[in-house]
């Protein structure tokens, strides 16, 4: 009968070992199954009167196309909800409840309407009514002066005004009941709602496993953790104001939203002014000055409502917003007699590609 010597027996002993490092070194099968590499896909879908967009990195084509699928699904039921285009849209009936007696009883609404209302409220407080939701008479009436390239009647303009009062919506603190204290009024979301429907947009996708996402609707970006191998998104922010020349910032983001606002696409040339589809909410006036901005922020909400403020407020008066918004960065862009006036917070530069 054979005999093992102590070499050949110390041999055995670390044979198994020697494929438990060889597995770890070269990928090796005795450890399983590599995950398929991820792939870029994208994808469209019209709504709020713009083109939404979702690109994502996904390891199968079939999990991709039914998440986005869902995403898109979202959106269309967040309109629904909250388009003051709809007649029977939860924001609709609630601004026909205005129309009432006030004070009117406390209604019931829903969460996610409670807390865009909520957000709303906020940035109105903060930017002294620069960004009021309750301006829906106003905006509607400069929709169609600007449709029809023709001024609106003092008279309709001092209604418009009077009717505008974000205080007039009172909110309840312990549940999602609001009530109006002031007849007349009218919501319109539309510096607002893009941004809340690309936040839960992406958190659907997240929460689908898709954490490497980009959502985009109209001017308004929120994007989730960088592309694979990248330190963050790239993206060039869109061109505030017609005349500005040269190339626009690029910026470098993950896990962040930038929106921009301005009167790029929607203006009119009116008893010899440009007006903007732009309404300030405390002149009930469509804004003359050609001005753009961009802003950063932790979430697309945030950022497209103090985009909207800062168009209001201009270079000047957005410095109380980056003040009261410490983690939001800000660029303001005017055109005027000596050419573009650009202002810019103190930490916009450090999200911009060198």
């Amino acid at each position: 009968m054979a005999t093992s010597t102590g070499n050949e027996r110390a041999a055995r002993r670390l044979w198994p070992l020697f494929w438990v490092v060889c597995a770890g070194l070269f990928g090796c099968s005795a450890l399983g199954p590599q995950p398929a590499p991820l792939q870029r896909f994208e994808y469209e879908h019209g709504q709020m009167g713009t083109l939404f967009r979702i690109v994502l990195y996904a390891s199968a084509v079939e999990h991709a196309d039914s998440s986005a699928a869902a995403a898109f699904a979202l959106l269309d039921e967040i309109n629904a909800q909250q388009s003051d285009y709809e007649a029977e849209s939860e924001l609709s009936r609630l601004s026909r409840a205005s129309e009432a007696e006030v004070p009117t009883p406390w209604i019931e609404v829903s969460p996610a309407l409670y807390s865009v209302l909520a957000r709303a409220r906020e940035v109105a407080s903060a930017s002294d009514g620069a960004f009021d939701v309750t301006c829906g008479v106003a905006t509607r009436l400069w929709r169609r002066a600007i449709r029809e390239h023709e001024l609106p009647d003092p008279e309709s303009i001092r209604a418009a005004r009077a009717s505008v009062d974000w205080r007039a919506l009172e909110l309840a603190p312990d549940a999602c009941r609001v009530r109006w204290t002031k007849p007349g009024a009218r919501l319109d979301l539309g510096g607002i709602a893009k941004g809340y429907a690309l936040d839960r947009m992406l958190a659907l996708l997240d929460a689908r496993g898709l954490s490497s996402a980009m959502v985009v609707g109209g001017g308004d970006i929120v994007v989730g953790d960088a592309p694979p191998g990248a330190r963050g998104w790239r993206v060039e922010i869109m061109s505030p104001t017609p005349v500005e020349e040269g190339p626009r910032p690029m910026l470098e983001l993950s896990r962040a939203a930038v929106s921009s606002s301005g009167d790029l696409y929607r203006s009119a040339m009116i008893a010899g002014l440009r007006y903007s589809h732009i309404v300030d909410p405390r002149t009930a006036m469509g804004l003359t000055t050609s001005t753009g901005a961009s802003v950063i922020a932790p979430d697309g909400t945030t950022a497209d409502a103090l985009a909207t403020a800062a168009v209001v407020l201009g270079p000047q008066g957005s410095v109380l917003l980056w003040e009261r918004f410490e983690n939001c960065h800000f660029r303001i862009a005017v055109a005027g007699a000596n050419g573009l006036e650009c202002v810019e917070s103190p930490g916009f530069k450090q999200f911009c590609v060198p």
